[in-house]
């Protein structure tokens, strides 16, 4: 069973503005996903940290889905998260991608399905969320 998080279905994310979150990461952490999209089925951005899931170990898997289509799996080798830690994660949104800033490290992932506002954003997993802004 993954533990889920807060849902937010209206957030009216467009270019230009950014999402960041922050919270702790288990103790005990395998993964955890956070999405960003235009509603549950389809996903602009599934970052998934994996400290040790589906065969990755302290790697950052992205991807996107459209309904049950997903795509071609993104990956990031810089892995700047700690089990019980805390972590701070910010969403960029630009015209074409999305900058994910992660402490020390950011890269971008493209906007594949051309979503124009992202209303959507969920977590999952071992993470639990402290705070949520939007500017």
């Amino acid at each position: 069973h993954i533990p889920q998080g807060p849902v937010c279905t209206n957030l009216g994310l467009k270019p230009g503005q950014r999402l960041t979150v922050k919270g702790k990461i288990a103790p005990n952490a395998k993964s955890f996903v956070m999405n960003l999209g235009k509603d549950a089925t389809f996903l602009g951005l599934h970052f998934n940290p994996r400290f040790d899931a589906h065969g990755d170990v302290n790697t950052i898997v992205c991807n996107s889905k459209k309904v049950e289509e997903w795509g071609a799996e993104h990956r990031e080798t810089v892995f700047p998260f700690q089990k019980g830690g805390t972590a701070e994660i910010t969403f960029a949104v630009n015209q074409n991608d999305v900058t994910v800033h992660l402490p020390g490290h950011q890269f971008t992932f493209p906007n594949r399905h051309s979503i124009s506002v992202f209303d959507y954003f969920d977590t999952q997993g071992d993470f639990t969320v402290q705070s949520l802004s939007w500017e």
